[in-house]
């Protein structure tokens, strides 16, 4: 079973778990629907990733941390798409949750998501579960989780740095840190990594809302400057951000501790990210 069939089980096992004959009908529809169709993956396949360059010295513990993060993902966006953030009414493609089910359900499973990522992982992790879900939890919450971030877009002031390092990198700093501590590495030198991909990927992401298009991301564009959100683009303009995504990606090369499978994890961190950014250009974020 390679990777993705192996993270797609994983996930269709866990809202399995929550969408069961007991579950309101609306509310399970709701979460598989949040889940299922998923992007690329790309966060639990980094877990994955880091856990094989450290040796993978437990499996289960690995794919668990993975699954968890992919869960609290989702529902970091159905909660982002609801009215009083973003208001979006598209998603991987299709309907936003709240688009398909109301903001009520939406809210809805986007809590329920987030208490059966931790439980999944409390069910996987076995032995190494205090220091995964302490990493889970301190990249989730308060002061500089995933929630901090989107309450920075609350502020009248807004660091962007802060704010995206909360927003999308903690999480990616989840990925890493988790997919090593869950092969028994020290999970504190793997965080500057995940920082620096976490920056990476926002700025790929920042670059794709105002050069990409709604067909290819299955999302609308300009949504940043529709909502007065902080964008790399918008402060340092196209050139400038394409030219700081270069450099968190050689700061991502150095930030790789010293493990078995370092050189192809480095190989497949820069594949992967290079690839969100694959023809856009000035041209296209101008028309």
């Amino acid at each position: 079973m390679d990777i993705g069939q192996r993270l797609e089980q994983e996930l269709e096992q866990a809202v399995g778990h929550a969408a069961g004959n007991d579950c309101p009908p609306k509310l399970a529809a709701a979460l598989r629907d949040a889940v299922f169709p998923g992007g690329a993956r790309i966060r639990p396949r980094l877990v994955l990733a880091v856990s094989n360059a450290c040796g993978n010295k437990n499996a289960p513990a690995a794919t668990g941390i993975a699954t968890a993060i992919e869960l609290l993902h989702c529902a970091s966006l159905v909660h982002d798409d609801l009215p009083c953030f973003d208001n979006s009414l598209l998603r991987r493609g299709k309907p936003s949750v709240h688009a398909a089910f109301g903001e009520r359900i939406a809210v809805l499973a986007g809590d329920a998501l987030i208490v059966l990522g931790f439980e999944w992982l409390a069910l996987k992790a076995g032995e190494r579960l205090a220091p995964l879900t302490r990493i889970l939890a301190s990249c989730v919450g308060g002061p500089s989780g995933i929630c901090a971030g989107q309450a920075w877009e609350c502020e009248e002031t807004i660091d962007i740095v802060r704010y995206q390092r909360a927003k999308t990198g903690a999480l990616f700093a989840a990925c890493t840190m988790g997919g090593a501590a869950a092969s028994g590495f020290e999970p504190m030198a793997w965080q500057k990594l995940g920082f620096a991909i976490g920056e990476a990927f926002q700025v790929a992401d920042d670059l794709r809302d105002v050069a990409g298009s709604p067909e290819k991301l299955g999302k609308p564009v300009h949504q940043d400057e529709t909502n007065h959100a902080p964008n790399f683009v918008a402060e340092l303009g196209f050139s400038g951000a394409m030219a700081h995504f270069e450099e968190l990606l050689e700061l991502a090369r150095a930030a790789i501790p010293p493990c078995p499978g370092a050189e192809p994890l480095g190989r497949q961190i820069e594949a992967v990210s290079r690839s969100l950014v694959t023809g856009l250009s000035a041209r296209t974020a101008a028309a």
